[in-house]
């Protein structure tokens, strides 16, 4: 294929992405977004991993979507700033464009040395100031490496995967009525300073809410113990959907092939 004909494609494919609709949860919306993403950079894999596990902190990223045949180990690891390839990324805050991992200074993080897929890609997710994660994309369609221009155009798609999820997560807030009243409160003690910085920050909001909901609980006469009963349902649930989670990763690694380097 020609060059120009090639960049007229891509442009097509960011245009595609540009126009994309959030809808749904926000595992399904970044599910839309790797298939997308591989799909722009002529890829078989496409993995989104977000810092979302840990302590605020001290906070660790896991695979929270992924497109094509990424292994199962991939799936598991919650990884901590500085570790590993992404984990590189994150401390860095710098995209990383890796022709061939073996000759590498990452050679010895390659699960499969073996794998004819030598190159990936990865570049850090941000919203707004702070980096929420990373995209890694690998498995070259072309059957050679990626190229300096792929990381470049994989910096542009990561800028409207972070502008989806800030999105979708605040159209979650706007969704919730105790969200919004959490919110205001909050504003309301904070006369005159911004509240965007806190509704652009998920873990803040998290904060927010559980203070308000404790406040409303023992405003509306629960006594500790009852409280405590409540906490330990909302654990309880979170159990229940982290245990669906693992099954629906479980049914798509059975389908997936362990040979391939991580997404």
């Amino acid at each position: 294929m020609h060059i120009t004909d090639e960049v007229e494609n891509q442009l097509l494919r960011l245009q595609d992405i540009s126009d994309f609709q959030e809808n749904g949860s926000l595992e399904d919306n970044l599910l839309q977004l790797t298939e997308k993403t591989a799909e722009i950079l002529g890829a078989q894999n496409c993995s989104i991993m977000l810092l979302n596990d840990g302590e605020p902190e001290n906070p660790r990223m896991r695979v929270f979507a992924g497109h094509g045949e990424l292994p199962s180990a991939a799936y598991k690891e919650s990884v901590r700033k500085g570790e590993g390839i992404a984990g590189h990324v994150i401390a860095t805050g710098k995209s990383l464009f890796i022709e061939d991992i073996n000759k590498s200074e990452f050679a010895n993080r390659a699960r499969r040395a073996s794998n004819p897929h030598k190159s990936l890609l990865c570049s850090p997710i941000r919203i707004n100031t702070r980096i929420a994660g990373v995209v890694n994309v690998t498995g070259c369609n072309k059957g050679e490496s990626f190229t300096q221009r792929d990381l470049n155009l994989l910096d542009v798609v990561v800028l409207f995967i972070g502008k989806s999820i800030q999105a979708i997560q605040l159209q979650n807030v706007l969704n919730s009525r105790f969200a919004q009243m959490a919110l205001i409160q909050e504003g309301e003690k904070n006369i005159g300073n911004s509240m965007e910085s806190v509704v652009h920050n998920p873990d803040q909001i998290a904060k927010i809410m559980a203070k308000s909901f404790y406040k409303e609980l023992t405003r509306a006469g629960f006594g500790s113990g009852q409280i405590i009963n409540v906490a330990s349902d909302i654990i309880a649930q979170l159990n229940n959907n982290l245990q669906r989670h693992s099954k629906r990763v479980a049914r798509g690694e059975r389908k997936n092939s362990p040979d391939k380097l991580p997404g």
